[in-house]
């Protein structure tokens, strides 16, 4: 009777899971010893999320930041499996799939990542845009197509969020939108990008002004209609009209994960030991947004895609030795550094002694991005077309 093989299983195609999986796959294991990986995701695409909002001015195309994982896990051995996670027993040690297949697994990765709550204020469920994946992409460039083609003078977008995302879409959608575009940013602190480096802020302050963006600070939503938005500031409700709310506020973990039986803070993440092990359960490790973790030096981390990227390269090593009885490393966060866009050819980013904004911070912004995309061979193809489609366009 043969010995079954060690299963990996890993829930969720984003930075922490894919790149877990690329990475598992790349050790050193020997003869005999390479386990079955298999990855798990409700989608058949990974998605770059820092490049997403180039899809809404037609800078890049869906290939470039959505490729298939069929694509990029091609010759890696990794197993790709497209389907909803319905539930996990941890005691048997088996994921429930939602087409009733069941996958055992030795151990097991959560990176299941967050879910936008569009439930935090009336209206915004039926109403507003999530911007998360490629499928929020495509529903916002539909309803942004509408838009333009309709015979209204403004189009009047509201963005709810200061932060990191709601700052990048509306430059973006500014630049879109152009001369046609009223845009106003709604942020109920009193500074939008609380926690960036100052530069970048006063750096995006700049662009959002000179874009003619309105900032709605110390401002909270308190519905949201078809074609309203009421705002309350400094106790006085007003309603506006407004043609499209953008919601980019707030990350939830999966309901899916709720439902463990595993220690959680208060938002539902999953609490880690430093190795990006579940505490009393070490076979399971958790990353990225759905992770409650402290570093070496007992430092909370943020969930953001820069530290999910670096999770992934300690879940794997730490997973391949404790499966080949070598000692695991406490996760040990770099921070690298901030870049985030703010329009066409415009972008901000500091980090390592360098601060940088403008067109220059923009192809910065873009090789840093390169050079992170999973597969070398998904570098070759894309930055091939970075640099011969400004040609392309030059002769068409």
């Amino acid at each position: 009777m043969t010995e079954q093989t060690t299963r990996i299983c890993i829930l969720g195609g984003g930075f922490g899971g894919l790149y877990t999986a690329l990475r598992l796959s790349q050790l050193p294991w020997e003869n005999g010893e390479k386990p079955e990986i298999v990855l798990v995701d409700q989608s058949d695409r990974f998605i770059f999320a820092p490049l997403l909002y180039e899809l809404l001015t037609g800078e890049l195309q869906t290939w470039e930041i959505a490729p298939t994982f069929t694509e990029l896990l091609q010759s890696t051995g990794v197993r790709f499996c497209q389907a909803v996670v319905s539930g996990i027993n941890t005691e048997q040690q088996r994921v429930q799939l939602q087409d009733g297949l069941e996958i055992s697994y030795h151990r097991l990765v959560l990176a299941l990542g967050g879910e936008t709550p569009l439930d935090m204020v009336p209206g915004a469920t039926s109403y507003a845009y999530p911007f998360r994946n490629i499928s929020d992409a495509y529903r916002l460039e539909e309803r942004l197509r509408v838009l333009e083609e309709s015979d209204a003078e403004k189009i009047r977008v509201a963005i709810v969020g200061g932060g990191y995302s709601g700052v990048e879409l509306a430059c973006k959608l500014a630049d879109r939108l152009g001369e046609r575009g009223r845009l106003r940013l709604i942020e109920i602190g009193d500074e939008i990008l609380r926690t960036s480096p100052e530069f970048n802020r006063a750096a995006a302050k700049k662009a959002l002004e000179a874009k003619g963006v309105f900032l709605d600070l110390e401002t909270k939503v308190e519905s949201i209609r078809q074609d309203t938005i009421s705002l309350q500031y400094k106790s006085q409700v007003d309603t506006i009209p407004v043609d499209l709310v953008i919601w980019t506020v707030g990350t939830r973990v999966a309901p899916v994960v709720k439902t463990l039986p595993l220690k959680q803070n208060h938002r539902g993440q999953i609490t880690t030991t430093p190795t990006l092990q579940v505490l009393d359960h070490s076979e399971i490790f958790a990353l990225g947004d759905l992770a409650d973790c402290h570093d070496a030096e007992g430092q909370q981390v943020p969930a953001t895609a820069q530290v999910a990227f670096q999770q992934a390269d300690y879940t794997a090593w730490n997973i391949w030795a404790s499966l080949t009885n070598r000692p695991l490393l406490p996760f040990r966060y770099q921070q690298l550094g901030e870049m985030m866009a703010l329009g066409k050819d415009n972008a901000t980013l500091t980090g390592l002694g360098v601060k940088l904004d403008g067109s220059l911070a923009y192809v910065a912004r873009r090789l840093a991005y390169l050079y992170r995309m999973p597969t070398f061979h998904h570098q070759l193809k894309v930055g091939f077309n970075w640099l011969v489609r400004p040609i392309i366009d030059t002769l068409s």
